[in-house]
């Protein structure tokens, strides 16, 4: 009988263990290992002052992180409608954060990459991509933002830049930051 318990439980752990790995491993069409819904996976983002923020310390707020690199045209395309339609209309809400995250690059392209783009949002470092990995699979592309409410749950994942989609972000940042 004791044997008989031990393979059981052994079968449960790695059935568990499978089925835990398979549901954060599994992307959907756009790439996103997260889904709406989820507690938003926490991790600690260096600035391009040097400063840190951990996101799990931004519960409270209503946060947008913005998946972005120098290197990606429709970043670049959509930066300046996040800078003027979202920060700017938010920034000075306390309830509300917006971060870019910047994938795989050296912080002095970061600082140029603000100058040309003339962002005022913070943007953080990601060397390795490993705050990106922690959304989407490594491999897939930018731009994406996520939009996090004020509990922790993801409430949007958009992927590239449409105006219908990007203004549909805008919609739900104002509905969340009305309460």
């Amino acid at each position: 009988m004791r044997n008989l318990f031990i393979v059981v439980a052994i079968i449960m752990c790695v059935f568990g263990t499978v089925g835990v790995y398979a549901q954060h491993t599994v992307a959907d069409n756009n790439g996103y290992i997260v889904k709406v819904g989820d507690t938003a996976p926490d991790f600690e983002m260096q600035l391009t002052d040097g400063s840190k923020v951990r996101l799990s310390e931004l519960r409270g707020k209503i946060v947008m992180l913005q998946f972005t690199a120098s290197w990606c045209g429709v970043c670049r395309k959509e930066m300046p409608f996040i800078e003027s339609d979202i920060w700017q209309k938010h920034k000075g809400n306390k309830n509300f954060a917006l971060y870019g995250i910047d994938r795989d690059e050296p912080l002095e392209r970061v600082k140029l990459f603000i100058k040309q783009t003339k962002v005022t949002y913070p943007l953080a470092l990601d060397p390795g991509a490993d705050i990106f990995a922690k959304y989407a699979e490594r491999k897939s592309g930018i731009t994406r933002n996520v939009l996090i409410d004020s509990n922790g749950k993801i409430v949007m994942l958009t992927r590239l830049y449409n105006e219908e989609e990007f203004k549909s972000l805008c919609d739900k940042i104002d509905e969340l930051l009305k309460y």
